[in-house]
Formats: structure tokens, C-alpha cells, sequence
């Protein structure tokens, strides 16, 4: 992918480390508010092998406020340009579905735009990614700003998503925009048994020929799955990450950075994905 310039291969799997600017995120561990707390996770999560780090200003959890763009604002000013001045080597993204916000990031330094939303609830981002070219993560949101707590109850839930992303790729790859990654949305309107067939599924995405992100860390999945909480679901996360990379995921959107670069390493050497 050309983040402003520079290229960022994913021809191996690499991990993206998420850092909430946020106080409501569902893992507290997750939550840097202060700039100086902030730089500090961002150097450790680079230490243990983040090559991107995503930035997220509100929290996407089912039953979570959507802020304004002025709120989001409010909270990436400061901290976001004191994060790309101090690690200008490494690639950033936002999290946001919101073009001003995208616009914001893009100007200070941030290089891919992740949104959760797949262009529905800002119609200005669409021509903003399009304009200017910005690598962009489109994710399957189901219905869950709809309807926050209830999960979709389509049976044709893959098929709908090959859907989904050809109707809105089409507008992308229609302007020539050369870097798009697919994210499935684990956990975004989707119950426990459509995001267990989604993991086991999920090379099915490989047919579009575009870099998968895989977001499963510590999710409601997991913790229903081992019967955990978020606190405790890390194993649950490294196997589900393991499963996601034998099928086809470039990239780990993760809390834990050092556990997912080691699970990259260990099914690199193994199985030579």
C-alpha cells in the first residue's frame, strides 16, 4: 500500500496495535486519554512489533454513544499530532467514519483511513478517500448502527457480505483507488454463530483479491466462546488470530501486540503463509 509515500508491504501478515483515545472503550488496557500516556503505549506496542498503529478517538462497542465530529475532534488534536511527530517511521491509521476527522489525521501525518461505517454515516468521506487516495479498511458493519443490540438474523450472511463489498468497492476501483483492505466486521451485527462462520470462512474474501483485516482482540465472540471476560480473553484472541492468519488475514487489529507478532511468527515458520 503507498501510506503518503512510503510503501507498506503486506505480503507477509503484520499487526496493527489499537490505542483508544477514549474513556468508554470495552478493555480498559486499551484507554490513553493524556498525550504523555498515549506516546508511551504507542512506543511499547512499536517495540513488540506494531507496524501500524490505529487511532480511535470514540468507542464502537454495541450500546456506545456516537460522538460529534466536533467531540471526536476534541479528543485527537492534541494527541494525534504529538503521536506522528514523535514516531514519523511508523504507519498510522484513523478510525473514524467521519471526513473531517479523516481529513484532520490525513493532514497530521496518519496514512490509512479505517472506517467502520463503510461510508453511511459521513456521505463526504466517499470523495475525500477517493480524492485522495488514501489507503482505506472497509468494513461490513451489518445493521449495528441500526440497531446497536441486535444482531442481524440474515441465514445468507456471506453471500450478502460478497455483496455488500462489490457495492461499495465499486466506486473505489471505478476512480482508480489503488489501496483498499476488506475488514468482516467481527462483532458489528453479526451474533456468535455468523462471526464463528465468518472466522471459518474467511479466506472466502481472498476472491476479491484485497489485503484482509482481521479484528477478533479480546471481542464478545471470545469471551462467550471461553466464557471470560475481556480481561482474561487473550488466549481465546491468539488462537482466533491463529485460525484467521491459516485463512488469509494480512493484517491483526490487536491489544496486544507482542502476542499477535509472535502468533504471526509462529504460523509464518510453520505453515509458510
Amino acid at each position: 500500500m503507498n501510506c503518503g509515500g512510503s510503501l507498506l508491504s503486506l505480503e507477509k501478515p503484520v499487526v496493527m496495535g489499537i490505542l483508544n483515545l477514549t474513556p468508554d472503550s470495552f478493555y480498559t488496557e486499551s484507554r490513553a486519554l493524556e498525550t504523555d500516556k498515549a506516546l508511551q503505549k504507542t512506543a511499547i506496542m512499536i517495540e513488540q512489533g506494531a507496524t501500524i498503529i490505529d487511532l480511535g478517538a470514540q468507542s464502537t462497542r454495541p450500546g456506545a454513544a456516537i460522538l460529534t465530529v466536533e467531540e471526536e475532534l476534541n479528543r485527537l488534536q492534541i494527541v494525534l499530532p504529538e503521536l506522528t511527530k514523535a514516531f514519523p517511521e511508523t504507519f498510522f491509521s484513523i478510525d473514524t467514519f467521519y471526513q473531517k476527522t479523516a481529513a484532520f489525521a490525513v493532514k497530521n501525518g496518519v496514512h490509512i483511513v479505517n472506517d467502520v461505517s463503510a461510508f453511511e454515516l459521513d456521505e463526504a468521506l466517499l470523495p475525500f478517500v477517493i480524492e485522495s487516495k488514501v489507503p482505506y479498511v472497509l468494513m461490513h458493519p451489518g445493521n449495528h448502527f441500526n440497531n446497536l443490540l441486535e444482531a442481524s438474523k440474515n441465514e445468507n450472511l456471506l453471500k450478502d457480505m460478497m455483496d455488500f463489498f462489490l457495492t461499495k468497492i465499486e466506486p473505489l476501483t471505478a476512480s482508480g483507488h489503488p489501496d483498499i483492505v476488506l475488514d468482516p466486521g467481527f462483532g458489528f451485527g453479526k451474533n456468535l454463530a455468523q462471526n464463528t462462520m465468518l472466522l471459518k470462512n474467511l479466506s472466502a474474501f481472498s476472491i476479491f483479491k484485497m489485503p484482509i483485516l482481521a479484528g477478533l482482540s479480546r471481542k464478545s465472540m471470545i469471551r462467550q466462546l471461553t466464557h471470560t471476560n475481556a480481561t482474561d480473553a487473550l488466549t481465546g484472541t491468539i488462537a482466533a488470530n491463529t485460525i484467521a492468519l491459516l485463512n488469509g488475514a494480512k493484517i491483526l487489529r490487536v491489544h496486544d501486540v507482542l502476542a499477535a507478532a509472535q502468533t504471526i511468527q509462529m504460523v509464518e515458520a510453520i505453515c509458510e503463509i
